[in-house]
């Protein structure tokens, strides 16, 4: 008879059986996790606005402090993971640790916030990758300068929806094909990445020099509107908190993952180490190879002033060898990582839709909810999250902000998402908190701390106008959408929700209490079931 892994264990104590197929290895979860955070697709498509906004010295040091806070939150999370090795992740501990009373409304709010986190975050890849793919036609079809096409707001539109197609279709395979091209999405950043970090500034016929790079400040109030140093600093640090999350990938699979309690943990705290470090190469590397920082935004140079990063690799290749040939390929290097990263959280998006909808909390649950018999994956729930992220990228044909407004979604929704149980984790009684292997002991309160009080933060400055005067064109509507959607699910959870919705539900009938949450009883489960037509 063959030993029940750690994972599978933990998670039948937990309520559920094992229903998805458990063949993720470490290096594969790791793998899924690094390709979620990824070391281009959030840097890449903000460098040109956060270096606008103070220069690049707030750039530079703005990632190692958010680095350093991103550390808190991803050790408060690794300890929960070690004990709560299920699928539904984020809301499946808030309902646990938050305690039968607060434990269902702990877990609606969660659910909700983690889910149009994940479905904006396929969003923002879409629309970054798009972009990328635009500055790669633009060049290789002539520049700006000479004739070259820049894509209209029809056809990126169009690539926007192909991607998230895209992604959909090969997140309907076996789970293999998956893991198997986030191996290959890992060696593609980290190979790729070190290319650019080392080749780029070797291209490049001059660099800037380190006073520049590590202590220049200059704002642009003439161009961005602000005139206040300290709101500068805080929009410049924008690129680095919104590409400093996703390192929860690796909860959302960890039904999937073999020995979940101990590899869930060290996946998230991998991808961390891996990302800050060869973030801040990534971001040292572009700086230091700026050829002119005010031609980097001339509507008139060959990207059209669209997309700095690009215009820093035309400047560098053609500068030296007469070609934009090298920009090519390295943006195409870039571009992959956008695809690796769109699937990855595509991936994530799906296994928290059918979570959720496992639990009865999502409207028609008996459709998300159900499984491939064959390839053993959430092939609906797929399909639901590629839906909602099209409806998300409808307004490119008509708003110039779409990309901010999907971003600041993304973020506040998913990080937000991570609050919820590492307040619930820090004011619980300890005697009803069974840990894992990765256990923080008396340390865990000011751990909890500092992450939550960091979220909260983070999640305050993606409401901020980014450009001043605020105008349709300039307006950050990402409060309006956030208000109506938050308000959406409070009106649903005070005048129906809180009726049937207890959180988890278990499908393994077990003893009566476990971790301070009592198990549903029969009726709570026939009615949750008979609601949502399971």
């Amino acid at each position: 008879m063959m030993m029940m892994d750690s994972g599978e264990k933990r998670l039948n104590e937990l309520g559920y059986k094992q229903e998805l197929r458990r063949e993720m290895t470490l290096f594969k979860t790791l793998a899924i996790s690094f390709s979620t955070m990824t070391l281009f697709t959030g840097i890449t498509p903000l460098f040109g606005s956060s270096l606008q906004y103070a220069g690049p010295a707030s750039l530079v040091w703005g990632w190692v402090v958010v680095s350093f806070f991103t550390w808190f939150v991803g050790i408060a999370m690794s300890e929960i993971c070690s004990s709560f090795p299920t699928t539904g992740s984020l809301y499946f501990w808030a309902a646990h640790l938050a305690g039968p009373k607060w434990g269902p409304f702990a877990s609606w709010c969660c659910a909700w916030l983690e889910t149009i986190g994940l479905v904006a975050g396929i969003g923002t890849q879409a629309f970054a990758g798009s972009q990328v793919l635009q500055s790669i036609i633009l060049l290789s079809t002539g520049t700006n300068k000479d004739g070259g096409y820049l894509t209209p707001k029809w056809l990126f539109l169009c690539m926007y929806i192909g991607l998230t197609i895209i992604w959909a279709v090969l997140n309907t395979f076996a789970l293999e094909v998956i893991a198997y091209i986030d191996i290959i999405s890992i060696w593609w950043q980290v190979v790729g990445g070190t290319v650019i970090v080392i080749m780029l500034p070797l291209v490049s016929l001059t660099t800037q020099s380190a006073s520049y790079v590590f202590t220049h400040f200059e704002k642009a109030p003439e161009i961005t509107g602000i005139t206040s140093s300290a709101y500068a600093v805080v929009l410049s640090l924008l690129v680095s908190q919104y590409s400093l999350y996703g390192y929860d990938a690796a909860a959302h699979l960890t039904e999937e993952t073999r020995g979940a309690d101990k590899n869930g943990p060290i996946a998230i705290l991998s991808s961390i180490g891996i990302i800050s470090v060869f973030g801040w190469a990534y971001i040292l590397a572009l700086t230091f190879s700026i050829q002119d920082p005010k031609y980097l935004y001339d509507p008139s140079n060959e990207t059209a002033g669209t997309f700095v990063p690009a215009q820093i690799l035309y400047d560098a290749f053609y500068g030296r060898y007469q070609s934009g040939t090298g920009a090519i390929i390295l943006l195409f290097i870039i571009w992959g990582s956008f695809f690796f990263g769109g699937l990855s959280i595509t991936t994530s998006a799906a296994r928290v839709v059918y979570a959720l909808s496992r639990d009865g909390g999502v409207p028609f649950s008996s459709v998300w909810r159900k499984v491939h018999p064959t390839r053993k994956v959430p092939a609906n729930a797929v399909w639901l999250c590629a839906a909602i992220c099209i409806l998300l990228g409808l307004p490119i044909l008509k708003v110039n902000v779409v990309f901010t407004a999907i971003t600041s979604i993304a973020t506040i929704g998913w990080v937000g998402g991570y609050a919820v149980p590492i307040f619930a984790r820090m004011v619980m009684k300890e005697e009803n908190f069974k840990p894992g292997p990765f256990y923080l002991g008396k340390a865990r309160r000011p751990i909890c701390f500092v992450a939550f009080v960091w979220i909260c933060y983070t999640c305050s400055v993606f409401l901020l106008p980014t450009l001043y005067p605020i105008s349709w064109d300039t307006f950050n509507y990402a409060p309006v959408a956030v208000g109506i959607f938050l308000t959406l699910v409070m009106l649903w959870w005070v005048l129906d929700a809180r009726r049937w919705f207890k959180g988890p539900v278990r499908n393994i009938d077990q003893g009566s209490e476990h971790d301070g949450i009592d198990v549903q009883n029969d009726n709570i489960d026939v009615h949750v079931r008979n609601r949502n037509g399971l």
